[in-house]
């Protein structure tokens, strides 16, 4: 190494060593470095802020989602799908006409026998809803929810069931609904995020394949808020950190990613811009967020919410905060409703932590003037069987993955309140037509205002969309 080139060399270790003394002196060393490197002149580019607001395609019935997504399977016929079949035909088998060419995910009997609910269920509201007696709040709205029978999936394994519902494909990778409709639409508020994940209690069994961004740019992907602690991990400036310290550092980084942007235009380093900004305004909105000192006594007891505690009916609350707040697209994950065995005591508890939270979020929306343009979704990756797995050793029975056709619901966000579709006597396959998950994203996306054959994004050469070559939007929900 030549001399003058060891001694650049040495200057510049110098530096960085001076750099690390301390946040404060190596901020200030930091902006005296660029200056006596001439970068400040330098004209940083500022790349379009990738989560700005875009117009529809056409005109919205809804601007904000709420994805109650519950997590392992809810079982449809123990709660929404009222089969009085299986009372009377309780421990015979299905006919086989019903069983033909059916694979359980984990049944092995070749005639499993027939298990109608063991709880009751009556009528509810001007509708006249068959309802659970597990889900005395949820029946108190029944007439502001239109209940879809039908859904049909491919996938029998969780975690490919939970991507085919998230994101269209049964593999981990590809873009989440939510990350398209950001992509495709943009964030209503500069404050938070545009996409929010809640993990209420526990991630699903995917995990981030279920909110990924895929190939979309990174910005896109949700951002994950903790029910507990912390909204958001590392987002408290350390001590002796004052707001103006940090507002600084984040102004050169970004004025250095702007640099390397300009010259070489990678959505990447948009992406890692936004995300700073947003970082940084997340360390004063997440806080004001998640403090529900403001909230009423009335609203708590209505949620049945302890501020203190992490449940679902804390997350439904603070998703409501987010709507109100502009961000377009909250998921909540809840569950684990795998009652493969002992259904009969882990089902009502599923229930007890479900039904008041979920059902007060539809009468908060609704009595606030939001549901109008909140579309709130509920619903799992699949449902359960109309027959009995067996026990296995002293745990009791329970029911086993089921695809064919079971129930999901929505309210608000333009959908007429009602019901789509119906399943046999057994509750075992559709009457109508299903409705596939691509049928679900097209119907989403539409009441979003975006065509789902419009919005694609081009990677490796190929322009992909959410729902593939596939998807119908379901017209009854609206029309």
């Amino acid at each position: 190494m030549a001399a003058s080139s060891f001694d650049d060399w040495a200057r510049l270790q110098s530096r960085r060593r001076f750099l690390e003394q301390g946040l404060r002196v190596g901020s200030a060393a930091f902006m005296w470095l660029l200056a006596d490197s001439g970068l400040l002149s330098a004209a940083p580019v500022r790349p379009t802020n990738p989560l700005a607001p875009r117009s529809p395609q056409f005109a919205p019935r809804a601007k904000h989602v709420i994805q109650l997504f519950m997590t392992g399977g809810p079982s449809h016929l123990d709660m929404f799908d009222y089969k009085p079949t299986l009372s009377r035909y309780a421990g015979q088998t299905l006919p086989k006409s019903v069983l033909q060419n059916t694979k359980f995910a984990q049944i092995r009997d070749g005639q499993p026998l027939i298990m109608p609910s063991p709880w009751g269920f009556k009528q509810h509201g001007e509708s006249g809803q068959w309802v659970s007696d597990l889900l005395p709040h949820m029946a108190d709205v029944v007439d502001d929810l239109t209940f879809i029978r039908t859904v049909a999936t491919e996938e029998k394994v969780h975690p490919h069931a939970e991507f085919m519902m998230n994101t269209g494909h049964r593999n981990s990778g590809r873009p989440s609904l939510g990350a398209w409709l950001v992509y495709g639409l943009g964030s209503d508020t500069e404050e938070l995020p545009g996409y929010v994940v809640i993990n209420s209690n526990g991630p699903t069994r995917g995990k981030n394949g279920n909110y990924h961004n895929g190939f979309l740019p990174p910005v896109y992907q949700g951002v994950e808020f903790r029910n507990q602690g912390e909204p958001i991990l590392d987002a408290t400036n350390p001590a002796g950190v004052t707001a103006g310290d940090q507002r600084q550092i984040i102004d050169t980084v970004n004025r250095l990613n702007g640099l390397r942007f300009r010259d070489v235009g990678d959505v990447e380093i948009a992406a890692r811009i936004a995300a700073y900004e947003m970082a940084f305004k997340l360390q004063m909105s997440a806080p004001e967020l998640t403090d529900l000192k403001g909230e009423s006594e009335a609203t708590l007891k209505l949620y049945g919410c302890n501020p203190q505690q992490p449940s679902l009916a804390r997350d439904c609350l603070l998703a409501r905060r987010m709507v109100e707040r502009g961000v377009r697209f909250v998921q909540i994950h809840f569950g684990d409703w795998d009652h493969h065995t002992d259904i009969e005591v882990s089902h009502p508890n599923q229930c007890r932590g479900m039904d008041q939270a979920c059902a007060a979020l539809v009468k908060d929306l609704k009595q606030r003037g939001l549901l109008d343009d909140t579309l709130v979704i509920w619903g799992g990756e699949f449902g359960r069987t109309p027959v009995a797995q067996p026990k296995q050793g002293a745990a009791g029975v329970g029911r086993d993955h089921h695809i064919d056709a079971f129930t999901m619901w929505m309210a608000g966000g333009g959908v007429k309140p009602g019901n789509i579709g119906q399943t046999d006597e057994f509750g075992f396959h559709p009457v109508d037509e299903p409705i596939e998950t691509h049928d679900l994203h097209a119907t989403i996306l539409y009441l979003m205002g975006l065509d789902h054959r419009r919005l694609t994004y081009r990677y490796q050469g190929r322009d992909f969309r959410l729902t593939d070559v596939y998807g119908n939007v379901i017209e009854q929900l609206f029309t």
